[in-house]
């Protein structure tokens, strides 16, 4: 079997061009929720348990700098390593590579921080990653925040470069 392209895999899995880049499809929203008084003080309303999406950059694409008020799970299914970059509260720095090499330090999956900003961008050389994100408690755009490259860089100058390359506008 030759490799599947990106453009199989937008068809295939029905995939729409998300806000902060790429392509993507909401595959898991559980029925299940959670009461905003089991929540964090951060959340304003309900949440659902859990949420799953389906989620591929290729080449030019990135994923721009956002943050949201949960954990996120990054599970790498198909294509070239992905680099995933996290900065913690702290400021440090930290690249997750998605991909199916662990001699190259690459990982099925990785953990994003609630609360933490990250982007991701294919590994030079790559054409496309396929890879699915699970939020939990589940994800919600009231929990989205797109970075705005100026307030960013101003907080953690020491990644200016990165998030020049990785914020919209």
């Amino acid at each position: 079997m030759s490799k599947r392209t990106a453009a199989y895999w937008i068809n295939r899995l029905q995939l729409a061009t998300h806000v902060e880049g790429g392509a993507f499809r909401e595959i898991y929203r559980s029925a299940l929720s959670a009461p905003l008084t089991a929540l964090p003080p951060t959340f304003a309303a309900d949440r659902s348990f859990c949420t799953s999406i389906y989620f591929l950059l290729q080449q030019d694409q990135f994923s721009a700098f956002h943050k949201i008020k949960s954990d996120e799970v990054w599970h790498f299914y198909y294509g070239d390593t992905l680099i995933v970059y996290e900065i913690d509260a702290k400021g440090e720095l930290i690249e997750h590579r998605l991909g199916c090499d662990p001699d190259n330090n690459e990982s099925f999956q990785c953990v994003i921080t609630a609360g933490n900003w990250f982007a991701a961008r294919l590994a030079p050389g790559g054409d496309y990653a396929l890879v699915g994100c699970t939020v939990s408690p589940g994800f919600d755009f009231a929990d989205f925040e797109l970075a705005d490259q100026s307030a960013l860089t101003a907080a953690y100058p020491q990644h200016e470069d990165l998030i020049k390359k990785l914020t919209i506008g």
